[in-house]
């Protein structure tokens, strides 16, 4: 991922694309700066959780931008969670998680609610950067609820 990061931001300033050029930049640094904080090399799957984090970030400020009447930097943050998006796997949809929650259910033999740490413990890797972490929480706490 980090080549082809490089590449795409090498394109990004022969195209003079600022916004493609800035986000690839945030990218490249907040991956640098977690290998250099732990002293390691990335896995692809680690690489894609901090691209999913870039992305929740981005579309949590949208809101607060929206009520603030600034269409341009909403407009922006869109771009750049697109830009983004490219370097992730495809999304799961929710039916896919619920089975897998209800696989690793049945794994870990969780039956309450107190379970959840066990279960989210266990899907954690199997869902790492293909869903967010707080629908797979939910859907946790509502199945483990409803045994």
């Amino acid at each position: 991922m980090k080549e082809e990061l490089l590449k795409a931001l090498k394109e990004a300033m022969k195209e003079k694309d600022d916004i493609k050029k800035n986000t690839i930049t945030c990218l490249r640094a907040a991956i640098l700066q977690v290998e250099k904080d732990k002293q390691i090399t990335l896995s692809e799957s680690q690489m894609q959780e901090i691209v999913a984090k870039e992305v929740k970030k981005r579309k949590e400020s949208i809101p607060e931008y929206q009520n603030g009447g600034r269409d341009d930097i909403v407009n922006n943050l869109k771009q750049e969670i697109e830009i983004l998006e490219k370097y992730l796997p495809k999304q799961l949809t929710k039916e896919e998680i619920i089975e897998l929650v209800k696989e690793s259910i049945k794994n870990t033999k969780a039956t309450t609610p107190r379970d959840m740490g066990i279960v989210m413990k266990d899907i954690k890797e199997k869902v790492a950067g293909k869903a967010d972490g707080k629908v797979v929480s939910d859907i946790v706490k509502e199945l483990l609820a409803n045994n």
